[in-house]
């Protein structure tokens, strides 16, 4: 009875000061199991009171629940008293210096090449065209034979073109769009751009780039004529470059295109009386286009004794480059945010 009565007393004074001196939740986690648990201090009191007499057992067993009460309302005490501090800790970490100045915000925005992607698109949208879209991994077929570039073409040499094996390639325009676009719509008519990415076994340098991009035009119909073209490239410069911009159509020689013309633009700069921007002779290239070779027609389903059909192609950095006045391609790519912020 005696050694009861001690246990008792320790386990008390030791639980306790255990509970006084916690200093986290986890730890009276522990300090519960020790005591109060299966395996704890106060069951293994319980047990001995089997070997009292029928006048002890309800003397020790009452105090052994009172000191479980006394334990259970020292800990939930001592629980509540640790959320608040843990709260209280949290609170002071994540508390707002309202005399620090605000944080600015940085907002993205187009990248150049994007917005004249899309400022190319809405001009051409708004004069019934649609936009076409296809593979970048193309045949050799849809790349070259159906665009009347035969094997023995120079583009086909492996030093031009990007290969993966003899029959597939990273396409080297968007040209074989249109040629997938005449298969679908034949014998309808065609009226479509054709916008994407491209890839050439170019050097790099300040005006080339292995990966570029293009957009092409096709129109296929009955009695589409070549002042159907002048008319569409003029509407585009002009709302691209400003109403005062002329334009000047050269010979030409593309494979698909038979007649062929190479479009200039007075210049952007000086307007066409001369800088070092067009060389001093007033224009600068911008497109190729030409009426669609009866060949190309053939390969995409239509009867060239009925219809004809114009196409032009420019690339976008181009485009880009000469109404930015950007003088390298390379910028476009670098991603430096010292040039991409200049056209927010």
């Amino acid at each position: 009875m005696e050694n009861i009565n001690e246990k008792i007393i320790k386990i008390q004074k030791d639980a306790l000061n255990e509970i006084k001196s916690s200093k986290d939740s986890k730890n009276l986690e522990d300090i519960r199991i020790n005591y109060l648990g299966k395996k704890g201090e106060l069951t293994s009191l319980l047990k001995m009171l089997g070997s009292l007499t029928k006048e002890e057992r309800p003397v020790i067993g009452g105090r052994v629940n009172k000191l479980r009460e006394e334990i259970e309302d020292a800990l939930n005490s001592a629980l509540i008293r640790l959320k608040k501090a843990e709260t209280d800790k949290k609170f002071e970490s994540e508390k707002v210096d309202l005399t620090l100045m605000g944080r600015i915000h940085k907002y993205g925005h187009r990248h150049p090449l994007q917005a004249i992607f899309d400022e190319v698109e809405e001009i051409f949208l708004g004069m019934g065209f649609s936009i076409a879209e296809g593979p970048e991994i193309e045949s050799e077929y849809y790349n070259f034979e159906a665009l009347n570039m035969p094997a023995s073409h120079p583009a086909r040499d492996s030093q031009d073109t990007l290969y993966f094996n003899k029959e597939l390639l990273l396409r080297t325009h968007t040209s074989p769009v249109q040629i997938r676009t005449m298969e679908k719509m034949a014998p309808g008519p065609v009226r479509v751009i054709c916008p994407g990415r491209v890839f050439r076994r170019d050097t790099i340098d300040a005006t080339h780039s292995p990966q570029f991009h293009q957009i092409e035009g096709l129109v296929v119909d009955k009695d589409v004529k070549f002042s159907d073209l002048i008319g569409a490239l003029e509407v585009f410069i002009k709302k691209m470059f400003g109403e005062d911009r002329k334009i000047r159509l050269r010979p030409g020689f593309f494979p698909f295109t038979e007649p062929s013309a190479e479009v200039d633009v007075s210049c952007i700069i000086c307007g066409g009386t001369g800088c070092p921007a067009c060389k001093h002779n007033g224009w600068l290239e911008i497109l190729g286009s030409g009426t669609v070779h009866p060949n190309v027609l053939k390969a995409g389903g239509y009867d060239t004794e009925i219809f004809t059909g114009y196409a032009f192609g420019m690339g976008v950095e181009r485009i880009a480059m000469l109404k930015y006045g950007i003088p390298d391609i390379r910028l476009f790519f670098e991603n430096d945010i010292r040039f991409l912020h200049q056209f927010r």
